[in-house]
């Protein structure tokens, strides 16, 4: 159902609001440049300090503008599940082919609190829910036993699983069975959650190198793992750089170098340093996504 290199889509300002046209470009770029899927308004996508009227209208110009060529995972996730059921509907209604849902963070769940606030969401609309696990940041990690148990809800497909644990994908294959869509939440291990029986990876770098991230995915997924191996290879500086200062940080900046949009963050977020900004150009030279005189 969704599967291969899904962006996780930052969001552009300028001067303190959502730059639209600025992301509508990005949105086409990354369409044509071959990215399998979009993901607006998730981590990347700066989702804690996009307002809730912002937050749907990002969703709803990535739909318009993507108009079904590639599917739009909304991300709609909160620690309030009132909200996540609000954005999820919202998400339905403006056209989105399913929603992106993280555990919810801060206030530390039970496992029997996950399954409610994914059932509450479930019932509340008629699109595929991806779980998008990440304990890094919500503090929570589903465990196998509790996602198999969200999986028997009708509308719930798939996680987004951003453990780094690469045993998992395996063992929630063995637990849920092969069509239950995994997604790969990390750039750098996603070989690897491919090999394990991935469908795709949900990923940063692809904001900077949608091609490059497309050809790694159709080779993971034909099963040519030595061409994969190569690209990932090559990628690998490219995913070690974007987390070299908290994320969306250094995407942010090397889009921005791209040509889309300022770079500009919003509190508690500030750009990136000058050294880190130094890191991310000779990446970007190094990969041909700029001339490396603008590196130097």
């Amino acid at each position: 159902m969704f599967k291969g290199s899904i962006t996780a889509l930052i969001t552009p300002f300028r001067n303190g609001k959502v730059d639209e046209a600025a992301f509508t470009r990005f949105v086409e770029w990354q369409i044509a440049e071959g990215s399998h899927g979009l993901v607006p308004v998730g981590t990347t996508g700066e989702s804690p300090t996009l307002d809730f009227d912002e937050h749907k209208r990002v969703i709803e110009l990535c739909v318009t503008t993507a108009k079904k060529r590639v599917p739009v995972l909304a991300g709609t996730g909160s620690n309030s599940t009132d909200e996540a059921v609000e954005l999820s509907q919202y998400a339905e209604k403006v056209g989105s082919d399913a929603v992106l849902i993280v555990t919810p963070y801060y206030n530390k769940p039970s496992q029997e609190g996950l399954y409610q606030h994914f059932k509450a969401i479930n019932d509340a609309i008629n699109i595929p829910i991806i779980i998008y696990n990440i304990p890094g940041r919500s503090v929570v990690d589903m465990s196998v036993q509790t996602m198999a148990r969200c999986y028997e809800l009708k509308n719930v497909v798939g996680v987004k699983d951003a453990t780094a644990n690469l045993a998992r994908p395996s063992q929630t294959r063995a637990a849920l069975g092969p069509d239950f869509c995994q997604l790969s939440g990390e750039d750098a291990t996603a070989l690897g959650f491919m090999a394990h029986g991935g469908a795709g990876c949900i990923s940063v770098a692809s904001n900077v190198a949608p091609r490059l991230c497309s050809e790694f995915q159709n080779a993971c997924l034909a099963g040519d793992f030595k061409k994969a191996l190569a690209l990932q290879d090559r990628l690998m500086p490219l995913h070690e750089v974007m987390f070299i200062e908290s994320n969306p940080g250094p995407v942010k900046y090397a889009v921005s170098r791209l040509g889309f949009g300022t770079g500009e963050m919003r509190l508690p977020m500030v750009p990136i340093s000058d050294a880190a900004r130094k890191a991310v150009d000779k990446v970007l030279s190094d990969l041909d996504l700029i001339d490396a005189r603008a590196a130097e």
